[in-house]
């Protein structure tokens, strides 16, 4: 028995479809698709006091996407910033495949509702097909437990889509579910 996550069918059997009549695609392969997620926390000037948060930061981002996290270093020296070239200064992991489907379910269905006062993310895409949203607290995603959270460390989330324009990359993201404010 093969197992497939439910955003992947979601979008074989509902999206691609209304995407391809939205737009007239005439071929499946036209229709515009989800290639990659990122997550990315940047710890910058905390990880130059505390060399455990680059390690907190990494288990964490590990817990929420279900993969292995990696530790962003800087590449040059920054006096200024008592920053050295090596040093850690963010967090981050690339989900493809199976795993991005399981985590932007996770993400529409659970986190997104579970922030304050939420009416909607914003609709401003890159001018290339890709979305970036911003997450201002990691405590959103039920996977942290917030007994042990020694920061409050924000993170991002970035959309790539092989789509060719904001307008397919936006109408793609919108029939996945993810809840926009009204344009």
């Amino acid at each position: 028995m093969n197992y497939t996550p439910t955003y992947k069918k979601k979008y074989a059997e509902e999206v691609r479809p209304a995407l391809m009549k939205e737009f007239g695609y005439t071929s499946v392969m036209q229709a515009p698709r989800l290639q990659k997620i990122v997550l990315n926390q940047g710890v910058g000037r905390h990880a130059v006091a505390d060399k455990k948060i680059v390690d907190v930061s990494i288990a964490e981002l590990t817990a929420i996407s279900g993969q292995k996290a990696v530790a962003a270093t800087s590449r040059k020296d920054i006096s200024n910033f008592k920053l050295r070239k090596g040093m850690p200064v963010g967090v981050r992991v690339t989900l493809r495949g199976d795993r991005m489907y399981e985590f932007l379910e996770r993400l529409i269905a659970v986190s997104l509702p579970r922030i304050r006062d939420f009416k909607g993310i914003g609709g401003k895409m890159d001018g290339r097909g890709n979305y970036t949203l911003g997450i201002h607290e990691q405590i959103i995603f039920p996977e942290i437990d917030i007994d042990k959270i020694t920061k409050m460390l924000g993170l991002e989330i970035t959309f790539v889509t092989s789509a060719g324009t904001d307008e397919e990359a936006y109408a793609l993201l919108r029939e996945f579910g993810l809840p926009f404010k009204k344009r």
